[in-house]
């Protein structure tokens, strides 16, 4: 899926058949000076961001075909020979031009949040704190809006909105009536980096192998035991009715205040998931830090919920089936 403008296209739905894509750049160009070219199909998807001199920058999707730069930009022109696509033209403020032309080397760095557990405010006060330049990208439930938020080294640099034009200024009263959709209508979130230079981007790819390489992954049997507990430990406090909230939002809740330490429960980056008394774990740990965590969360959860003494009660026979492990890894409550 490729991020356009949130705002109507100044003129959309042109056939390609009938259009000389060179000549439509260069048109605009001198009629908005900035903006997108958007292309779509039934099988792929692309876009050309230019200024008033020059073609900046093109992304070209097509089922698992992802090509950016020079090379997006030839496909999109020779393919729309021959493919039907359905063309929209946005304007584009000269001072967001920056961020819609590296868009394409976008990295997403948190998929598919949710208003059930985190709220945009906070997001937004995240991104400031760690020096994001990249953005968010904000969807509303019911289809009521939507938008996207800008940062350059965690301060907010522009944004494109739903109900806003294309050569309009973005202030703070559009993040906060955005703020406020989500709050009243739910919805969902990805923050994307930007890389500020094709060597951050090459070192980026680099440390990733990196990681790969030397990375720790904890043990199936400490997986297994640690979603068996979780799971005694949600049937145990939906028994005893103690919560006011689902369990799933309840147990994120508390992951995201043990974020700072122990990163891999962080519900934004999304490696450790439990759902349905079930864990999966798309991450870098190692068992005696999966344990940690976990333990802390839930012997917080279970006393702030008024729940420890059953708790303790109900998780006697996991401690004997996982006995070498309790003494392993000094787990109690």
């Amino acid at each position: 899926m490729i991020v356009i403008p949130k705002e109507n296209p100044i003129i959309g739905n042109m056939n390609s058949y009938y259009v000389q894509i060179e000549r439509l750049i260069e048109h605009y160009q001198g009629e908005v000076g900035c903006g997108g070219l958007y292309f779509k199909s039934m099988s792929s998807e692309g876009i050309i961001f230019f200024d008033k001199d020059e073609v900046l920058n093109g992304l070209f999707l097509k089922k698992e075909d992802r090509t950016k730069g020079k090379d997006a930009v030839d496909r999109l022109i020779k393919s729309s020979e021959a493919t039907n696509y359905a063309l929209s033209v946005y304007i584009l403020r000269p001072e967001d031009i920056y961020f819609w032309s590296t868009i394409p080397d976008a990295q997403k760095i948190y998929q598919d949040l949710s208003t059930e557990f985190t709220d945009l405010e906070g997001l937004i006060k995240k991104m400031k704190s760690e020096g994001l330049t990249g953005f968010i990208e904000v969807f509303i439930n019911d289809k009521t809006g939507g938008g996207l938020i800008f940062f350059n080294n965690g301060q907010i640099a522009g944004g494109s909105y739903s109900w806003g034009k294309g050569d309009s200024l973005r202030d703070v009263d559009d993040q906060k009536r955005l703020i406020q959709l989500t709050k009243d209508h739910g919805g969902s979130f990805h923050v994307s980096r930007i890389p500020l230079n094709q060597n951050e981007l090459a070192e980026d790819d680099e440390m990733e192998l990196d990681a790969e390489e030397v990375s720790d992954k904890p043990s199936k049997r400490i997986l297994v035991a640690m979603e068996e507990m979780i799971a005694i430990f949600e049937r145990t406090v939906r028994g005893t009715k103690s919560i006011d909230t689902d369990f799933a939002t309840l147990l994120r809740r508390k992951f995201v205040e043990k974020a700072d330490r122990y990163p891999f429960l962080d519900p934004f980056a999304a490696e450790f998931k439990y759902a349905d008394e079930k864990i999966t774990f798309d991450g870098s740990t190692t068992d005696g830090e999966l344990t940690k965590g976990v333990m802390e969360s839930i012997s917080e959860l279970s006393e702030e919920l008024k729940a420890s003494d059953r708790f303790k009660s109900n998780l006697a026979t996991w401690m004997k089936k996982y006995k070498e492990e309790v003494e392993t890894f000094g787990i109690k409550f």
